[in-house]
């Protein structure tokens, strides 16, 4: 696919829709190279939540460098009472090989969820840094539907897996996310994201 070499993403739950309408929830946003210097591409970032294809870890992934893959994965573990199974799920950037294959069982099954997700994204190539347009995006877009200890609107379903997540601010919020959803959200960003779908579309 001619994907865009950076760019804004937003994942949906692929079993709720919002307000009982067709329209489906938004539980993720993401994006990358938000460090000055960084070469990480759109691709590469969705790659790695997605998981591995072929290797040793064919079908798993490494949720040590995905915190999306993280909290799936600990949900998964709390839902089915899993934590003596995955003791040292999500300690460490870095794991050895030996403890990679005990958890690939478990990577596969966040990898079987991760990709049943729909996804859209937007084409925003700035220059990588804290102050991108990307980061801004990302940043407003977290805090606008984010339900973390505000008034809750389009409430996430019982069944959402994210509900079974130990961390307070993917279950409170209704996304996989835990950075900004406490913030308030400027709506000045609502144009510079609605130039960038104008952007994206046009190519």
């Amino acid at each position: 696919m001619d994907w865009p070499e950076r760019g804004v993403y937003f994942v949906f739950a692929n079993d709720e829709t919002r307000d009982g309408s067709d329209r489906l929830r938004l539980t993720r946003v993401g994006t990358h190279a938000v460090s000055t210097g960084s070469g990480t591409s759109l691709w590469s970032r969705l790659r790695t939540h997605r998981g591995a294809n072929r290797g040793s870890y064919e079908g798993g992934g490494n949720h040590r460098g995905s915190v999306f893959r993280k909290h799936v994965g600990r949900a998964m573990i709390e839902r089915a009472d899993l934590g003596d199974e995955y003791p040292h799920w999500g300690e460490g950037s870095t794991a050895d090989r030996e403890r990679r294959l005990a958890e690939l069982a478990h990577e596969r099954r966040v990898s079987e969820y991760v990709r049943d997700l729909p996804f859209l994204w937007v084409d925003i190539d700035d220059e990588p840094g804290p102050e991108s347009d990307r980061a801004y995006v990302e940043r407003n877009a977290i805090a606008l539907v984010s339900n973390y200890e505000k008034a809750v609107i389009d409430a996430r379903s019982d069944e959402w897996l994210g509900r079974e997540s130990p961390r307070g601010k993917v279950a409170g919020s209704g996304l996989w996310n835990v950075d900004h959803v406490g913030e308030r959200y400027e709506t000045a960003f609502l144009d510079r994201l609605a130039g960038a779908v104008d952007e994206t579309t046009s190519l």
